[in-house]
């Protein structure tokens, strides 16, 4: 995709105390995501009145500057740049009085319903949508967004974010706030509702102080630069299917009647059921090799399952990564395969909460030692709970979202569908993987 870079701003954060240095010490949910990036990019499409160029110039840009500007004051750490001071046993957050966040806008010429769409399209084209960190930074900063404008059609919202600093709740959260801040249509009252209102207090994780360092071990060199992504093959493509409140419903049915446990042994969440369903039809898709070993991987949220619990709008991470160690593809690849995913995911969500914090690091990284060379890896980034699809600017609601940065291996993304329920998957394949694989999901939801 070619862009025509318009103007880059920095934006300042609105704060009239702030005058000396923030720092802000990371914690151990924060070690485990050094040198990782979340990127994603929300699409809006716009009104015939609303989508000019003049109308986007003038009125658009000018007031999402100045509720970023306004947001920015209540999540300072997001202008700031995570440093690892020589001296400092592990790296902060520090924020100077003069420090901003990049907002580039740019235009596209090209099709926005294609671009913004759900069908079968170029990888290349989203990842254009969202700006990289510099790759030779060792202080990168924290947040750095892009707006590109498809004239008379519509626009998108990239954002880049330092995995070190936030998680997906974070991230979203942030969203939502600029979002409610730039609808207000007043710039006098910025005051976010409670569910809104971010915590940076560090001292809320309780979390034993000798698992930063085993994090820290796993992270290697002492480095914070984040690497780019790098080029994506032509043919290399992206799909977002969607799972239905009554595809959910199916699935969770043909678990129980499949399953040799009792329904009151099995945990059937909509997580758990999408993403059992999405892991069958990749293992299938790479089809033989039965014995390939493969792990499955996702982020739990530890904000509820920590004494005492984390607040909702606490910035920072409260994530950690939970493995399904030691299994086989033709665990997966029989007309059992997917009762066998949601055995294994649902006992490892139930288990997170008879484990703790300490037991689960552990597992993780001794898990990750056992890892055999050309594993099959399966992975997801995002929720079905975070809400995205209500985030109004003023010029109505995302008509698409996408987790950019799956691009980079077979991840799977996951969010609400819309606001209709049900949820919304998304992969990146290469183009012939890709048609096997939206064959076994069309199938298996119509069988």
């Amino acid at each position: 995709m070619v862009l025509n870079i318009i103007k880059i701003s920095h934006v300042s954060p609105y704060a009239d105390s702030f005058c000396d240095p923030l720092v802000v010490p990371l914690t151990f949910f924060d070690l485990k995501w050094l040198k990782d990036s979340v990127q994603q990019v929300v699409f809006y499409k716009l009104t015939e009145s609303s989508s000019s160029r003049e109308f986007f110039y003038s009125v658009i840009i000018p007031k999402l500057e100045a509720s970023l500007s306004l947001v920015l004051g209540h999540f300072l750490p997001l202008a700031g740049h995570v440093t690892w001071n020589p001296q400092d046993p592990k790296p902060c957050i520090v924020v100077f009085p003069h420090d901003t966040v990049t907002l580039t806008v740019s235009e596209s010429e090209e099709d926005f319903s294609s671009v913004s769409g759900k069908g079968k399209r170029l990888a290349s084209e989203t990842r254009a949508l969202v700006t990289e960190f510099p790759a030779s930074c060792d202080s990168p900063c924290v947040l750095s967004l892009q707006v590109t404008l498809f004239p008379n059609q519509g626009f998108c919202i990239g954002i880049t974010a330092n995995h070190a600093v936030m998680d997906g709740k974070t991230v979203v959260n942030f969203y939502k706030s600029w979002a409610h801040i730039c609808k207000s249509q007043t710039h006098e009252n910025i005051l976010l509702p409670d569910d809104l209102t971010p915590s940076s207090d560090r001292t809320i994780i309780n979390v034993p102080a000798y698992l930063e360092a085993k994090m820290l071990v796993l992270q290697g060199e002492r480095t914070l630069k984040i690497p780019q992504a790098g080029e994506i093959g032509h043919d290399i493509f992206r799909i977002t299917l969607e799972l239905t409140l009554e595809n959910v419903e199916k699935l969770r049915e043909r678990a129980k009647s499949e399953s040799t446990r009792s329904h009151s042994e099995l945990h059937l969440s909509t997580f758990v059921l999408a993403y059992a369903y999405m892991w069958t039809c990749l293992v299938k898709t790479h089809g033989g090799q039965g014995e390939r070993p493969v792990r499955l991987m996702y982020a739990a949220d530890f904000r509820n399952r920590l004494d005492p619990p984390v607040h909702e709008g606490y910035l920072g991470n409260c994530v950690f990564p939970i493995g399904c160690f030691g299994h086989k593809a033709k665990t997966f690849l029989g007309e059992d395969g997917f009762v066998k995913a949601v055995e294994i995911l649902g006992d490892s969500v139930k288990g997170l909460s008879l484990l703790g914090i300490e037991q689960l690091c552990e597992l993780y990284v001794d898990g990750k030692k056992r890892v055999k060379p050309g594993t099959q890896l399966g992975t997801i980034a995002g929720s079905n709970r975070f809400g995205l699809y209500g985030s109004d600017f003023g010029w109505g609601k995302p008509v698409n979202t996408e987790f950019v940065s799956i691009d980079r291996n077979e991840a799977f993304s996951m969010s609400e569908r819309d606001m209709s329920g049900g949820v919304q998957v998304g992969l990146c394949l290469k183009k012939h993987e890709m048609n096997v694989f939206i064959s076994l999901f069309n199938d298996g939801l119509v069988n």
